[in-house]
């Protein structure tokens, strides 16, 4: 980031306004948003050279009247270049259009918007996200004995994130041979899985997704493996499975965000895994793009090094700065979350305790 600097301090001429707007969407769906979003991009736009009058970043506290407000404030201020998680798809839409119409650049960070002339896109490979999740779910079920699975899927929030269907296609390609957002109930593989249902938290809502679980598993009581496509959901499921008296390494849940609760469970033998997506090369991306467009300059193809395809229509696409996320067990933990900073080890021991950590060798 630092070779940047005098790029940035070139493409922002010294302003004292608002260059760069940062929407973040809530604090619920994920605690990524606030511990690891925020203070990441913050640092990134430091290494390349801003000041903090020529950046803001904002959360939208899961408002979408507040995430059009603030991008729209963000514009007033002088802001050229948006970077936006939307919060949905109508609030990223309508952001676009108003960048749009403002001669704006709008970067989507971490969940797409089809939507816009000059909008690009800044994520890890959403598809290779959930094809992780079906491959560690398929390692599990194995490596912890169970049969004859009878599987149940916990979606993310389909009705807002199109993020959701690309990790659910990824997973169903795997698990069940299609790559679809949903599978109908009644599926089976050659590995003897059959699929007892499936559904998807209204907007990441984890609360929601616990209780749809519960009701799923209390007409279900088979279910014997299940699929959740981030650890929030994760968790919920867990908490639920805990009530009903179920022992670790019996009923195998899945995840991503790798949080320190995710990192917990793993090590005391109710979560398989969790995709780790290393939010600090998302935050130096999006400011390296954002840098560099402010500047007038292309993005090389090294950046820009994909393109996300719109579900709804795979005729629209935008171009897209790709990262590889990384599926995280027991035995890679201490190499990969805790040697980032992600995690610290402190942390995810307080959680499962001093023993689970040490067998790990998590220290």
């Amino acid at each position: 980031m630092d070779q940047l600097k005098a790029l940035g301090q070139a493409a922002t001429k010294g302003a004292s306004t608002v260059q760069v707007g940062v929407v973040l969407p809530d604090t619920t769906s994920s605690v990524r948003w606030v511990d690891f979003d925020a203070p990441y991009l913050k640092e990134a736009f430091a290494d390349a050279g801003y000041t903090p009058a020529e950046y803001r970043i904002q959360n939208a506290q899961g408002s979408d009247a507040t995430q059009l407000s603030d991008a729209t404030a963000d514009i007033n201020l002088g802001a050229k270049i948006l970077i936006v998680c939307p919060l949905d798809g109508p609030t990223g839409v309508a952001i676009a259009k108003l960048a749009e119409q403002k001669g704006v650049t709008l970067i989507a960070y971490d969940r797409a918007i089809f939507q816009g002339s000059n909008t690009y896109y800044v994520s890890f490979d959403g598809v290779l996200v959930g094809t992780l999740i079906g491959q560690g779910f398929q390692t599990c079920v194995q490596s912890w004995g169970i049969k004859s699975p009878k599987v149940f899927v916990l979606n993310g929030g389909e009705d807002t994130d199109p993020n959701a269907i690309a990790f659910a296609t990824g997973y169903n390609k795997v698990v069940w041979g299609q790559a679809a957002k949903s599978v109908n109930a009644g599926a089976t593989n050659s590995a003897g899985y059959s699929l007892v249902g499936e559904n998807f938290a209204p907007g990441w809502d984890n609360t929601k997704g616990g209780t749809i679980f519960q009701q799923e598993f209390t007409a279900h009581p088979t279910i014997n493996a299940t699929i959740e496509a981030n650890d929030g959901l994760a968790n919920a499921v867990i908490t639920d499975l805990k009530t009903d008296g179920v022992k670790p390494k019996t009923i195998p849940t899945t995840g991503q965000d790798a949080t320190s609760q995710g990192m917990a469970w793993i090590l005391e033998g109710y979560q398989c895994g969790s995709v780790y997506k290393a939010v600090y090369k998302e935050a130096q991306d999006a400011v390296t793009m954002a840098t560099i467009l402010l500047a007038g300059k292309t993005p090389p193809a090294a950046l820009l090094n994909g393109k996300a395809v719109d579900s709804a229509d795979p005729s629209i696409v935008e171009p897209a700065s790709l990262l590889t996320p990384v599926w995280v067990t027991a035995a890679n933990m201490e190499s990969t979350v805790v040697k980032d900073g992600f995690d610290s080890a402190s942390s995810i021991c307080s959680i499962a305790g001093a023993s689970a950590c040490s067998k790990a060798g998590i220290s």
